[in-house]
């Protein structure tokens, strides 16, 4: 019994010292915000919010108004921007649920460090949500643009990117943490997937835009920025930021072809990928030596070849293995001799591989990068051929 009083009183005593969450808010005076844009204009910042309309989401009818709304301000600082925002907004902005920031290309230019500033100190900001350039385009225009599907853009922003990356290869997802990390590391450049409008940017801020079979106006991601620090310096293409993922070992899955010996093409995908990269430095002087193995299957043949020939199977590979180093080879040619930059963290694997020499190295790691040999061997192996060997197209041409 007296145990049980004593814990009894110990239970009351405690419940003192028990306070409500004195930070908490009601839903009702927030402003949810999902996505942020951030412009340079002049000397300032202009500051875009996309922000969740909860009766819009919620219903299960469509209503007239968008899924969201954008709130922009111009300040001179982002944090004042964000808080100025009060003046056109009766809801504070909420970020804790970000899904995406657009970094406006002119701002990205200037340099993104000062940007990145506030959300990496803002207590209520987390740290997962992807960071990505707008394309020659403003950060605020994209946006404005509604999408399909996902009725938050945001949220399609998020979710495309994430399954690009996995299934096509040439995107990559960066979160704060990340880009923070590579900003503040020697021997690598960050870079980041560029985001371009595609159509009429006026017709995608309205809700027919979401409401016809073919879309008007669309967001899609194209390239990787080049960054030199936190400076935008130029940009991959497709291809390129294809071959930027196969050094940096971010292939999950993606798909390729080759032009077979007599015309046409086959097409493959990638089921698995390694990569892995050395370094070495021999009489003061680096080199990088870059190994891809790959596990591929057929996924389409439009050319007359019978693979059921094992020497058919082996010149499939041979091309495979040929056209994948030829790409990755004049990406890293093109970063060398072009942006001077190393965004594949070759520094970084010559100061894990020899920190003695790295220390001598890193003063002048850009100028050094330009001419290091880098040498890369490829290596495919064919898995599967699919539900049929040879394509009926083969037996049609017999026929002929």
């Amino acid at each position: 019994m007296k145990r049980k009083r004593s814990l009894l009183c110990l239970i009351v005593i405690s419940l003192l010292f028990v306070t409500g969450c004195w930070k908490g808010r009601e839903l009702n005076e927030l402003a949810i915000a999902v996505a942020l844009g951030i412009d340079k204009v002049g000397n300032q910042y202009k500051v875009s919010v996309q922000v969740v309309e909860p009766t819009e989401v919620a219903g299960k009818k469509g209503g007239d108004k968008t899924p969201v709304t954008t709130y922009q301000i111009t300040a001179n600082t982002i944090f004042e921007a964000i808080r100025k925002m009060t003046t056109v907004n009766p809801r504070k902005i909420y970020p804790s649920h970000l899904r995406i920031v657009v970094l406006g290309e002119s701002l990205a230019k200037e340099g993104i460090g000062q940007a990145l500033d506030l959300l990496s100190r803002d207590e209520e900001i987390r740290t997962d949500f992807f960071i990505v350039v707008s394309k020659h385009t403003t950060a605020e225009n994209t946006l404005k643009v509604l999408t399909k599907l996902e009725t938050i853009p945001a949220v399609s922003l998020f979710s495309t990117l994430q399954t690009s990356e996995k299934q096509w290869a040439p995107t990559t997802t960066v979160t704060l943490d990340q880009l923070i990390t590579t900003l503040v590391s020697e021997g690598r450049d960050p870079v980041l997937t560029g985001l371009v409008v595609l159509g009429d940017e006026e017709v995608g801020q309205e809700k027919r835009n979401m409401e016809k079979v073919l879309t008007p106006t669309t967001l899609q991601y194209s390239g990787l920025a080049v960054f030199k620090k936190d400076k935008l310096i130029g940009w991959l293409n497709e291809t390129e930021s294809k071959a930027y993922n196969y050094i940096s070992d971010e292939i999950k899955s993606t798909v390729g072809y080759v032009t077979c010996p007599q015309g046409g093409k086959i097409t493959f995908e990638v089921i698995r990928s390694k990569t892995k990269v050395k370094g070495s430095v021999k009489d003061g002087q680096p080199q990088i030596d870059i190994e891809v193995r790959l596990e591929i299957n057929i996924g389409e043949v439009q050319c007359s070849i019978d693979l059921l020939e094992t020497k058919n199977i082996a010149e499939v590979e041979r091309l495979a293995n040929s056209k994948v180093e030829g790409f990755i080879d004049a990406a890293v040619k093109k970063v060398q001799k072009k942006y001077k930059v190393d965004i594949f963290g070759f520094g970084d694997v010559i100061h894990r591989s020899n920190p003695k020499e790295w220390r001598k190295l890193k003063k002048n790691w850009d100028h050094t990068f330009e001419t290091m040999p880098v040498n890369v061997k490829v290596n495919h192996k064919i898995r599967h051929l699919g539900t049929v060997s040879n394509s009926f197209l083969e037996e049609m041409r017999k026929e002929e």
